[in-house]
């Protein structure tokens, strides 16, 4: 399809603005040149391809080198990498073509991002595999993923044009794996503008309130912040400090994060903006001392807050961020606050290790040593040969968004881990046989158990003893991937023998009935002896965990007793996540089931318990072969939707049945006498539901505590709400949103 005279001055222009912002880190002319030399293959190389928008294909490319440019701050070679990205992919050209063309090293750039254009078009393992291989890059070239952020990052912007189930997918890897990853590398902006279009694509309308509210309260928030920085403007002038001062309203994300963790509405959200002051540093002083310097001058003005003083001045955060936090006193009662950092030290936090290494190339005496720490810990990750790889896939998650401790060896060597830390994962951090063989730790020469959480400032020295080894409920006391990692090889290891025992023990157990191991078999012994896989059942058979004393008994039972069917799901296409050729297996057998057997299974996914009213997505269980239903703002979906993306289907709800499914509150109030009589007789005598369980506790005049229970729906429930939160000394009812620890 050819372009029209307007689709080529959309071009030209787009093309325009990016040399106009390429003239700062253009050397001469040979990088003008250069940069030129790739726009004009690329465009040759998309001529007539349009996006799904109706776009000029070319304007993504564009797109993306202006990115890469202007927000990361990236220089010639980045874009002309990123101009090229789609090429060898999309079209004819080679990776020996652009060599021949631009060199080895923009070769190379473009050869990793095809590579990890492919990552997420693939299936569950493979599509981790590919994420692990991307990460690979790392090793050689960070620019190489930063161009990939900024890639996505376009792809969010005009995510509009995609169908819904392709944003659900899309916004899942990005909240997943891209914005912790932008986060990791310091791009901050970045990192908040991915989380905000995560949010406005998965629950619009929640998104669009939040945007109202902030606007709503713009004005008064303005003369508050005009308020509290009059008196800091002054003093800063008072001792010749050059500066800017400004506030800054966090994001939607944040915010809505913040309603959704606590519980609260956008109205009990006070911190809803931050005060920062940055400075020009005189070169007399060191940048340290002016900081702590200008946190004098705001302290003497506003009471600081001791618990909340954040010093990432003298240990920054693994990711290059620098600044000094303090929360302060202002007016009318009202916590503030506040960020002091240098002009460098703001150019690093809005643009990460691209900054980070234009000051290392000035020779200022800035090194990245943490996160040349970091990488390491990604090698060694990426370098493990028993993890597989969607396991790998969520231990590099936990390693991206943490905050973090600085704890010391005996030998006063520092170690960076991660907040909740625990002497355990301290063990393992300095080496896997330490982690494997620890017994105890000494915490400031103090003996503690390795499961103790250790904190900032803390001196730890680990004690091993031959006679130990790692157990599986180890895994609930670390929190670093490398120590999760190390747990499950070893566990991995041992559990090999356990699985061969078993599974020897099974076949000979199913001889004597006559028996051939089968999919059907397993479909009544796994959910009977409590296991989720057959390698679960082995190895717990050959550990002796489990026996088969019962098991002639469990077979000859009807399954269909076991099986709980939800016919008040629909599923659009029952075929639709399948293959040609699985699509004829899956058919046939259907024809040869009876009648019961044909309608999918649905199993109401446990972790997030959905109701009838609320938006579910199923995701089709390769373990169980069931339709597992998941709320859309479900925790675990977003993990599955990034690593088993082509299993996630549409699934509705029908009314022609009316079924009970479970719903958990939580409740707080004041405490009193009869109040647990109460809240039975309004939930069971006056509304008529049935009451699972209740766990209710009081502590100092307030009670606190869950109630599971069986609804209908969504109104069912809000009804039930409204009448509990109207009971005397009930102060909060909220419904449990994700359910799994």
């Amino acid at each position: 399809m050819e372009y029209s005279p307007q689709d080529e001055r959309m071009i030209d222009d787009a093309f325009g603005v990016l040399m106009e912002h390429c003239r700062k880190i253009c050397k001469n002319e040979e990088d003008e040149n250069l940069i030129k030399r790739a726009f004009f293959l690329a465009r040759e190389a998309h001529q007539g391809v349009r996006r799904r928008s109706g776009e000029p294909y070319i304007l993504h490319p564009l797109a993306v080198a202006l990115i890469v440019v202007d927000e990361i701050g990236l220089g010639v070679k980045s874009v002309v990498a990123a101009l090229l990205h789609d090429v060898v992919e999309d079209t004819d050209y080679t990776v020996e073509d652009i060599e021949n063309l631009f060199g080895p090293k923009i070769a190379n750039m473009v050869d990793g991002l095809t590579k990890m254009s492919g990552v997420f078009k693939t299936a569950a393992s493979e599509q981790a595999e590919n994420f692990r291989k991307m990460l690979l890059t790392l090793s050689d070239d960070v620019r190489v993923i930063l161009i990939k952020i900024a890639d996505r990052l376009h792809n969010m912007r005009t995510l509009g044009s995609m169908p819904v189930n392709k944003q659900m997918k899309i916004t899942s890897e990005t909240i997943y794996l891209f914005a912790p990853l932008a986060y990791r590398l310091g791009l901050y902006l970045i990192k908040s503008e991915l989380e905000d279009l995560t949010l406005k694509y998965r629950f619009p309308e929640e998104y669009r309130q939040i945007e109202e509210k902030i606007q709503a309260t713009e004005a008064d928030r303005a003369r508050f912040i005009e308020r509290f920085n009059a008196p800091i403007i002054q003093k800063l002038r008072d001792n010749g400090i050059d500066f800017e001062i400004a506030g800054r309203v966090k994001s939607v994300y944040s915010i809505w994060s913040k309603m959704q963790r606590k519980n609260i509405p956008f109205e009990e959200v006070y911190d809803l903006f931050a005060i920062r002051i940055i400075f020009q540093p005189s070169p007399q002083i060191p940048e340290k001392s002016q900081c702590w310097h200008i946190y004098s001058l705001v302290t003497d003005i506003y009471k600081p807050k001791p618990d909340r003083i954040r010093d990432w001045v003298n240990i920054p955060k693994a990711n290059g961020y620098e600044a000094l936090h303090s929360t302060v006193m202002g007016p009318d009662g009202v916590w503030v606050e506040v960020q002091i950092r240098s002009r460098r030290m703001e150019e690093i936090a809005e643009r990460g290790f691209a900054a980070h290494w234009k000051y290392k190339a000035g020779n200022d005496g800035h090194d990245d040593g943490e996160f040349e720490r970091w990488m390491r810990q990604v090698r060694d990750a990426l370098n493990s040969p028993t993890e597989n790889a969607v396991e790998f896939l969520d231990n590099f998650k936990l390693n991206l968004y943490t905050s973090e401790i600085v704890v010391f060896t005996p030998k006063g060597e520092s170690r960076t881990l991660p907040n909740g830390a625990t002497a355990l994962d301290f063990a393992y951090d300095i080496h896997s046989k330490i982690g494997n063989s620890a017994i105890g730790a000494k915490i400031n020469h103090k003996i503690e158990s390795i499961f103790t959480p250790i904190a900032s400032g803390d001196q730890i020295e680990i004690i091993t003893s031959q006679n130990v080894k790692p157990k599986a409920d180890w895994l609930e006391h670390v929190v670093t991937a490398k120590a999760k990692q190390s747990i499950k090889s070893y566990l991995k290891k041992d559990q090999l023998n356990s699985i061969k025992t078993g599974m020897t023990l099974f076949e000979e157990k199913m001889k004597e009935f006559g028996i051939m191991p089968s999919a059907r078999v397993f479909r009544k012994l796994l959910p009977a002896y409590s296991c989720t896989n057959k390698d679960q059942f082995y190895s717990q058979l050959g550990a002796g965990i489990i026996n088969l004393d019962g098991v002639e008994k469990i077979l000859r039972e009807n399954s269909a007793s076991k099986i709980l069917k939800f016919w008040t799901l629909q599923l659009p296409n029952p075929f639709k996540f399948l293959t040609g050729d699985e699509k004829k297996r899956a058919r046939q057998k259907l024809i040869n089931q009876d009648h019961d057997e044909q309608e999918p299974e649905f199993v109401i996914a446990p972790c997030c318990n959905p109701i009838p009213g609320d938006e579910v997505v199923g995701y089709m269980n390769p373990e169980t072969g069931k339709i597992d239903v998941h709320k859309r703002s479900c925790n675990e979906l977003i993990k599955l939707a990034t690593q088993h993306g082509n299993n996630l289907t549409p699934v509705t709800w029908a009314s022609h049945k009316a079924m009970s499914y479970l719903s958990i509150l939580e409740i707080r109030g004041i405490d009193r006498i009869g109040i647990l009589m109460e809240l039975s007789q309004v939930i069971t005598g006056e509304l008529g539901t049935n009451i699972r369980e209740m766990h209710i506790q009081s502590h100092d005049g307030i009670f606190e505590g869950k109630i599971s229970l069986y609804v209908k729906d969504t109104r069912d429930l809000k009804m039930i709400m409204e009448k509990v939160s109207k009971i005397k000394g009930v102060e909060k009812v909220n419904r449990v949103e994700n359910n799994k620890e």
